[in-house]
């Protein structure tokens, strides 16, 4: 890395700290293409992948006083995005654990093959009906209902207002009622 390069992140990450927009606003157009790319190959999904490089700038503009970089600008930000990728991949993993929790806890209680079949038919057209949401929605329903997380507690989580967890669960609520017959489960 060139000391001219090291000198404007350095410019730019002090500009970052004291809250400058114009600054953010540099580091976002210069980056978030490439990032996204890099997060696309990874995941294979272009919108989540841009909603993770947004989630990463999102928490940069919000700990702007507070964070440290050792690297380049540039370096920090993918080690970021990779970052973030892990957490959506474990979070995935949790809340799938979850839903098969659920699902077998609920199958266990059926005492007929008619019925188990049948329960199983209808979690997987939940599972499908859930899985064709928005991404923020999905998300919000999945730790509402399935890690049975509180408003507050999700909102604080997704840096969203409580107002806006209950507009993504009852988007979710009317989208699983219409689309999967005889759901009421939730």
């Amino acid at each position: 890395m060139t000391n001219k390069v090291l000198h404007i992140d350095n410019e730019l990450i002090k500009q970052l700290s004291i809250g400058n927009h114009t600054a953010y606003k540099v580091v976002f157009t210069n980056h978030f293409n490439e990032l996204t790319n890099y997060v696309y190959k990874l995941i294979h999904d272009r919108t989540l992948a841009e909603d993770l490089v947004q989630n990463v700038f999102m928490r940069l503009w919000e700990k702007k006083t507070k964070f440290t970089i050792n690297t380049s600008l540039r370096s920090y930000l993918f080690k970021s995005c990779h970052n973030e990728f892990l957490m959506y991949v474990r979070q995935q993993k949790k809340e799938i654990d979850a839903l098969d929790t659920l699902k077998w806890e609920t199958l266990l209680n059926i005492h007929s093959l008619e019925e188990k079949e049948q329960l199983e038919a209808d979690w997987q057209k939940i599972e499908k009906a859930i899985e064709k949401l928005p991404s923020k929605c999905k998300k919000v329903f999945k730790l509402s209902r399935l890690e049975r997380k509180k408003h507050k507690e999700i909102a604080e989580l997704l840096g969203i207002s409580p107002k806006t967890v209950e507009v993504h669960i009852r988007k979710a609520m009317l989208f699983l009622r219409t689309n999967v017959s005889g759901f009421f489960l939730f």
